[in-house]
C-alpha cells in the first residue's frame, strides 16, 4: 500500500542497522562505514555491507542479522542485503588475526561457526541452493567487452541443444541485454498463476532477459543491490522447468553480477571468452582469476575472432594474432575449448536474430560451436562430483 511505503525511510533503516555490531564489537556497522547507500523501492529495502576481505566467508551471520532487523521494521515488505568484500575502504583494510580469541555472540547476530575445511559438505548449502529443475548452470564470461561473448554464449547454448540437451539462457547483462536481438524474441513474458514468470522461447531455448521487461532504449541506471535483486528474481522467480543446463551470459568484467551468481547458485563452471591479442588476454586473466577466487571451476577458454579467411581467395589472416588464448590456457593449466574464426556470416546471422548454429546448421561455423559445446559439456561432467561441495570465498583483490 502506498501509505505503508511512505512510512519506510532511510533514517528508520539506518537507526535499526545501528543495533548490529560490527566485527569484534568495535562499533555498529553504520558508524564503521560498512553500510552502502540505502535504496527503498516499493517498500523493499536494498543495501550492501562491506566486510573485511580476510574474513568475508564467516560474515554471513552479520548479513543475515542486518536483513532480519530491517525486515522487522513496520511497513517493510522485503530486504535485499548483499555482502561485499574489499581490500580497502570503510576502515576495513587492517589485518585480522587468523585465530581470534572466542567472544560472546552479539544479541542481533549469532556468532559464526568455525570455518570448515575447504570443500566441506556441511557448509555447501549455506547461501548456495540450486534452482529446481535445472541440472547444471554454466556462466559464459569475459574480462572486457567487445570480444563476442554474447554471440559465443548463444551459439554454445544452441550447440548444446543441437547435441540433444534441454537448454535455457539467462541474459545476466542488466545494463546491455542482447538476447532479445540475438534470438529474435519480442514481447513480454507471461506469468504463471501471477507468481512466477514463464520464460520466452525460440529455437528450442528457454530464455529470460531484462530486455524483455524494459524497452531496448531504456537506460538501466541501477546500483549494485538493485542488480543483485533483478538477477536473483530472474534466476528464482522464473518457471525454467526441466533443463539439463542453463547458460548464463554474464556482463563483461568482474562486478556485482558475477558476485551474485557465485553467491546465489552452485555454478557448474565458467567459460572464458577472449580474442588472441595480448590486451584482451590480460582482461581474460582477470575474469579467470575472479572465478578461481570464488571457487567456481573454470571449464576452459574460447578464442573468438581467432583468424580470418578471405572469402575470395581463402587465404588466412591472423588479424588479432593467433593462438594467444590457447597458449594462455596451457600456461594457466585450463582447458582450451576451441577457436572461432572472424567470419562475416557469424556477425550477420547474429544481428539478424538467426545465430549461425540454427541458420546454417550444416556449415563449418556451426560445427565449430557444436564441438565447443561438446567440450564444455565434457568439462561439466568432469567437474561433477569433484567440486560439488565447494564453497565460494567471496574475496576480491
Amino acid at each position: 500500500m502506498p501509505a505503508v511505503q511512505e512510512n519506510v525511510t532511510k533514517e528508520a533503516v539506518t537507526e535499526r542497522l545501528k543495533t548490529i555490531n560490527g566485527p569484534d564489537f568495535t562499533g555498529n556497522i553504520v558508524d564503521l562505514g560498512m553500510v552502502s547507500e540505502i535504496f527503498i523501492a516499493d517498500a523493499k529495502v536494498f543495501f550492501s555491507i562491506t566486510v573485511p576481505a580476510a574474513r568475508a566467508q564467516e560474515m554471513e551471520p552479520l548479513r543475515a542479522a542486518a536483513e532480519r532487523v530491517v525486515k522487522a521494521i513496520p511497513g517493510v515488505a522485503g530486504a535485499v542485503v548483499a555482502l561485499t568484500a574489499e581490500r580497502k575502504g570503510g576502515g576495513m583494510e587492517a589485518p585480522v588475526p587468523a585465530r581470534p580469541a572466542p567472544r560472546p555472540a552479539p544479541p542481533a547476530a549469532p556468532a559464526a561457526a568455525p570455518r570448515p575445511a575447504p570443500h566441506a559438505p556441511a557448509s555447501h548449502s549455506q547461501g548456495k541452493r540450486g534452482i529446481p529443475g535445472i541440472e547444471a548452470i554454466i556462466a559464459v564470461a569475459s574480462g572486457k567487452g567487445g570480444v563476442g561473448k554474447s554471440t559465443t554464449a548463444v551459439n554454445i547454448a544452441l550447440g548444446l541443444a543441437a547435441n540433444g540437451l534441454r537448454v535455457g539462457v539467462l541474459d545476466a547483462d542488466i545494463y546491455g541485454p542482447s538476447m532479445p536481438r540475438l534470438l529474435n524474441i519480442h514481447g513480454r513474458p507471461q506469468t504463471v498463476d501471477g507468481k512466477v514468470l514463464r520464460p520466452m522461447e525460440n529455437y528450442g531455448l528457454k530464455v529470460m532477459s531484462m530486455g524483455f521487461l524494459v524497452d531496448e532504449e531504456t537506460p538501466m541506471i541501477w546500483r549494485g543491490p538493485m542488480v543483485m535483486s533483478a538477477l536473483t528474481q530472474m534466476l528464482r522467480e522464473v518457471e525454467w522447468g526441466p533443463l539439463d543446463v542453463l547458460v548464463v551470459d554474464m556482463p563483461p568484467g568482474t562486478g556485482d553480477a558475477q558476485l551474485t551468481m557465485a553467491q546465489q547458485v552452485p555454478l557448474a563452471g565458467a567459460v572464458i571468452v577472449s580474442t588472441p591479442q595480448d590486451l584482451a588476454l590480460i582482461d581474460a586473466r582477470k575474469g579467470l582469476n575472479m572465478f578461481k577466487k570464488v571457487d567456481v571451476p573454470v571449464l576452459g577458454i574460447v578464442e573468438n575472432m581467432s583468424y580470418f579467411l578471405a572469402p575470395d581467395t581463402g587465404k588466412r589472416y591472423d588479424i588479432f594474432g593467433h593462438g594467444g588464448a590457447r597458449r594462455e590456457a596451457e600456461r594457466l593449466g585450463v582447458t582450451f575449448l576451441g577457436e572461432v574464426p572472424l567470419e562475416m556470416g557469424i556477425r550477420e546471422s547474429s544481428d539478424a536474430g538467426t545465430p549461425v548454429v540454427v541458420s546454417k546448421p550444416d556449415g563449418a561455423e556451426a560445427k565449430i560451436y557444436r564441438d565447443i559445446a561438446s567440450n564444455v559439456w565434457d568439462r561439466v561432467n568432469e567437474e561433477r562430483g569433484v567440486a560439488a561441495s565447494a564453497v565460494p570465498s567471496i574475496v576480491f583483490e
